[in-house]
């Protein structure tokens, strides 16, 4: 509690907090007279015969509260200036500890519940126990004064059962305090469990499993409702505090009216004091035990919910630079080396990657998608990985760059394992462009260039021209011109993507169905591009001509998986021939082989790779027959074959 306290009051600017004091001096004046101008106003007014002299006292009151009235609306001008700064503060704590966890490569789930639901409790609870304190001071000091001024034995009644009150709130702060941290704990598992549940609707009613989705969410449910159960028990502590601090000081004077008159005291005097107990000291022990019951339990024990959770993330290993890449094109470093460090005693060398018993599933109870795979993709290896929509490519594609854990196994990079290595040591070996290209708001350049700031006008124009983007980049306007992310189709954000990751440092390239947004052409010229970029290239394929370029091809068909070259899938893999249509032939004539049969089945291949095998019921010598499914252009997909043939030939 004193962490959480002790960041209030850090966040507490000196000149909005003068200003919200000052103003709030105004608002004890009707606390402050309330008591006494009642007293005169029955002595020496109506209980005198002198109504209008009444009238004038209860018009002082009247007064008092009409000052009081053009403070409170200052003070709430100035509340602003306090709060919505430590909000912002929050937020940042919030979206950093996130990032740096998710970077570490550590879930995080109550992230978006800390950031949408928790930091909205603080700010609020946190403006609304700045204003608890405020008036609780305020009402007490004005009935304090008043009863000071009016009758002091009134004072020596009603002071000792309001500290009591005071103390018991005091005293049970810990049983609330824990109470609100058990509520904060239980509404973040709901949530959690809630939103897994619902993510997965559709997959839950298709295979029957509203039963086991039901008890995921029970057990979080009763939690919560125990919760609220024990918050309302703390409620209960409350109201008995303010019984005895609130209720009590009333019946002791009303007891000891009688004694109070003969004591000297009058009427007016007495009812007086009653004023002050009732509009001073129980709305100033309300303030505190209904509002620091409330936001004060909710500002503490939420703010050390974001606290704990928003703490640094482990300590990154140290990258040293000693690992030697590729060079001689525009994306790699130009003295031909990549950064590359130790990782908890481990030493990375080289860019290797190596998969060693991969499994890999969506869900505890869900099948692997990757089971028992072992894969090793050597340094300037080309890859393609093929396979029907669903079977895992893109999965695997996060694995082997460190963005999911496997349930079993591991990946190596550089013969280390990736969990081990340091994000900027990731960063600096594999980049990733996913399918859907992220583009920002900013230059062209700026997008361009996010990967390796220090890029030359010279690199970038070779990227550019590389890769297929100098028409896009002309249209566009040029390096300065401002990019508008809404205004790019999927096909230019796909340019831009490719271009800014084939400037990358990295020595690994790894495309996610980075060209499905592009022609067949456009795909050609981008894939070859990286192909001649230097280090690993891996193609999770959109298209089979992916396959046909690459150096060798991965087959997942969600039971076992086969690597090799084209000949060799050709004639040990059934999927394979099936994706790519059963081609057969000879190339020493020069020809395109001549396909037999259909190209069946034809919804695994319109799945897999967006190819029409409808197109003729033969496929035959002329290889333009096959076209892209929704993307109207031919795929040389003969012409792919004879390339491959004649650079085996030649060497």
């Amino acid at each position: 509690m004193r962490r959480e306290l002790g960041v209030g009051v850090a966040a507490l600017w000196r000149r909005p907090l003068a200003s919200l004091a000052a103003w709030s001096v105004p608002e004890t004046l009707p606390t402050m007279v309330s008591g006494l101008a009642i007293a005169r106003a029955l002595d020496r007014g109506f209980l005198a015969g002198r109504p209008l002299v009444g009238l004038g006292w209860l018009a002082l009151l009247l007064a008092a509260a009409a000052i009081s009235a053009v403070g409170a609306r200052r003070v709430y001008l100035h509340l602003g200036d306090l709060v919505e700064p430590f909000r912002d503060d929050l937020v940042r704590r919030v979206v950093g500890g996130a990032l740096r966890r998710a970077v570490a490569r550590e879930p995080d789930d109550g992230a978006v519940a800390r950031l949408t639901h928790q930091v909205e409790i603080v700010r609020d609870s946190y403006g609304g126990m700045i204003l608890v304190l405020r008036n609780f001071l305020m009402l007490l000091v004005g009935a304090v004064v008043g009863l000071s001024s009016l009758a002091p034995v009134i004072l020596l009644l009603v002071l000792p059962p309001f500290a009591l009150g005071c103390a018991l709130y005091v005293a049970s702060l810990g049983l609330a305090t824990a109470a609100q941290r058990a509520y904060i704990r239980s509404d973040e598992r709901l949530a959690t469990a809630a939103g897994t549940v619902l993510a997965g609707t559709r997959d839950v009613v298709a295979c029957g499993g509203e039963e086991h989705a039901t008890g995921m969410v029970t057990g979080p449910i009763r939690q919560s409702a125990a919760a609220e159960r024990r918050l309302a028990g703390v409620g209960a502590v409350r109201t008995l505090c303010f019984a005895v601090g609130g209720w009590l000081p009333m019946v002791l004077v009303l007891a000891a009216g009688p004694w109070l008159l003969r004591r000297g005291l009058t009427a007016g005097a007495i009812v007086g004091g009653l004023t002050y107990v009732l509009s001073g000291l129980q709305p100033a022990l309300s303030a505190v035990v209904q509002g620091m019951g409330g936001s004060g339990l909710r500002f503490v024990v939420t703010l050390g919910r974001i606290l704990d959770a928003s703490g640094s993330a482990p300590d990154s290993v140290t990258v040293p630079d000693s690992v030697t890449v590729p060079t001689g094109h525009a994306g790699l470093a130009s003295n031909g080396r990549s950064p590359n460090g130790r990782a908890g005693g481990w030493l990375a060398t080289g860019y290797e990657l190596r998969a060693l018993s991969l499994t890999f599933a969506y869900g505890p109870h869900a099948a692997p998608v990757l089971r028992r795979l072992d894969l090793t993709v050597p340094e300037r290896d080309h890859l393609a990985v093929v396979g029907p929509s669903g079977i895992g490519k893109s999965t695997l594609a996060n694995l082997l760059c460190g963005l999911a854990r496997p349930d079993a196994g591991t990946v190596l990079l550089g013969g280390v394992p990736v969990r081990r290595l340091s994000a900027d040591r990731l960063v600096a070996t594999r980049v990733l462009i996913p399918q859907e290209a992220y583009v920002f708001a900013g230059t062209v350049w700026d997008n361009l260039t996010y990967l390796r700031p220090t890029a030359t006008p010279a690199e970038v124009h070779l990227a550019v021209y590389a890769v297929g983007a100098h028409l896009l980049v002309t249209r566009l306007g040029g390096w300065r011109a401002e990019l508008s992310p809404a205004e790019l189709s999927a096909g230019e954000r796909q340019l831009i993507g490719l271009v800014r990751a084939y400037l990358s440092p990295a020595p690994v390239a790894v495309l996610d169905e980075a060209t499905c947004h592009l022609d067949p052409a456009a795909e050609r010229r981008a894939e070859e591009a990286f192909a001649g970029r230097g280090g690993t290239l891996i193609v999770i394929a959109h298209r089979m001509s992916s396959a046909l370029r690459a150096r060798r091809v991965l087959v997942l068909d969600g039971v076992g998986a086969a690597v090799g070259d084209h000949d060799a899938l050709m004639a040990h893999s059934p999927l394979y021939r099936e994706l790519l249509g059963h081609w057969r032939g000879a190339a020493d004539e020069g020809r395109v082989p001549s396909a037999v049969g259909r190209s069946d089945p034809p919804r695994l291949l319109r799945d897999a790779d967006r190819l029409d095998p409808g197109t003729r019921p033969r496929l035959r010598d002329d290889p333009r027959e096959v076209v892209a499914d929704g993307a109207g252009a031919q795929i040389e997909l003969g012409r792919d074959l004879l390339r491959r043939r004649a650079v085996r030939s030649e060497a």
